[in-house]
């Protein structure tokens, strides 16, 4: 090959090089900007959260959820799990999981996935499966993961990508009385703050960046009603369930959920006791007292134990002062008035 040959080569793959390095440039320089033009509030985890696509969420997410909003591609037969952190996404997860697949696991079996990976592992989450800036949906390596497709979300229904609310993929969403669910975020946060070596929040600061919205994909009250306004008008798409009434009829709920996705029970499988032993092996104290779940990390590097706290109804009267109760008594009336959204337990 004649010199000037390999001149030009070269001169090409280094104008090829710099062009990379400028549109990577360029998606840096456009991703600072954006940060700096968004509202901020203290955050928890972090320094600061920022109010992007109408919730809240800490600059390291901005990225991957701008490259799920935007290149997201959703099928008929997806299934989304969506909730509000703390709000029983774990256990959800976890029975979804186990009901899609049962046909490949029982749930009997030794080498159930359920038994080696944490529920978030086997249904990741759309908005933390990866932070890129390239502009790319997030590659999401689930292992055993078969169609349906199964991922979880945490944010609201207005801020999912087009492609996923215009299709007919199922959503179940979970919410939970918001006075135990600040309780077991406010915990959560500080085993985070803890792991970074940052001072813990204390309950009074958290409660009342809470009451203002200000949390992990919150505000709360947004979260809870835009999805319920879309299991209202397409009941069909939208499931919405209440953690308090999981707990209160798990078997009852467990075949609500098989039915809705489009795996219902057979006779069969409900004479064998199939119900019973999915059950059996998403419950709390089943995944919480899980070898797999007492060390190692899940998604965004959290500890699997970190997922595990309770899971009671009612916790919250041994945390929050008088005041606190009415406060957030108050919160919740105002914000879900005119809805028909209520809990039990709640004051």
């Amino acid at each position: 090959m004649a010199s000037t040959d390999l001149t030009n080569m070269k001169e090409d793959q280094s104008r090829d090089g710099q062009e990379t390095i400028s549109e990577e440039n360029k998606v840096i320089h456009d991703y600072n900007n954006l940060i700096l033009s968004l509202p901020r509030e203290n955050g928890c985890d972090t320094q600061y959260f920022y109010f992007y696509h109408g919730f809240w969420c800490p600059s390291t997410l901005i990225q991957s959820v701008n490259s799920f909003q935007n290149n997201f591609h959703a099928k008929d037969s997806d299934i989304v799990v969506a909730s509000m952190p703390k709000s029983g996404t774990t256990w959800l997860k976890g029975l979804a999981y186990a009901i899609v697949n049962r046909q490949h696991f029982t749930s009997l079996e030794n080498n159930h996935p359920l038994l080696s990976f944490n529920p978030h592992e086997l249904v990741p989450h759309f908005e933390v499966s990866g932070n890129n800036t390239d502009g790319q949906m997030p590659q999401i390596d689930v292992p055993n993961m078969v169609e349906p497709r199964l991922y979880g979300t945490h944010m609201p229904f207005p801020s999912l990508p087009k492609s996923i609310q215009e299709s007919n993929c199922k959503i179940i969403y979970i919410c939970r009385n918001p006075f135990d669910t600040f309780v077991s975020y406010w915990t959560f946060i500080n085993k985070l703050r803890l792991k970074k070596s940052l001072t813990e929040l204390t309950l009074e600061e958290s409660f009342e960046r809470y009451c203002k919205g200000i949390c992990f994909f919150g505000p709360f009250w947004d979260n809870m009603l835009g999805y319920l306004k879309e299991s209202i008008e397409r009941p069909d798409r939208v499931l919405f369930l209440k953690y308090e009434d999981l707990k209160e009829d798990v078997n009852f709920h467990t075949k609500r959920i098989a039915e809705f996705v489009g795996f219902p029970f057979t006779e069969e499988e409900e004479n064998n006791g199939v119900i019973e032993n999915i059950i059996k092996l998403c419950s709390f104290e089943s995944m919480k007292e899980s070898s797999e779940n007492k060390s190692g990390t899940a998604a965004l590097k959290i500890e699997r134990e970190f997922f595990f706290r309770k899971g009671e109804i009612g916790d919250w009267v041994n945390y929050l002062s008088p005041s606190m109760i009415k406060k957030l008594s108050k919160v919740m009336e105002e914000k879900l008035s005119g809805s028909s959204l209520s809990f039990k337990g709640c004051p």
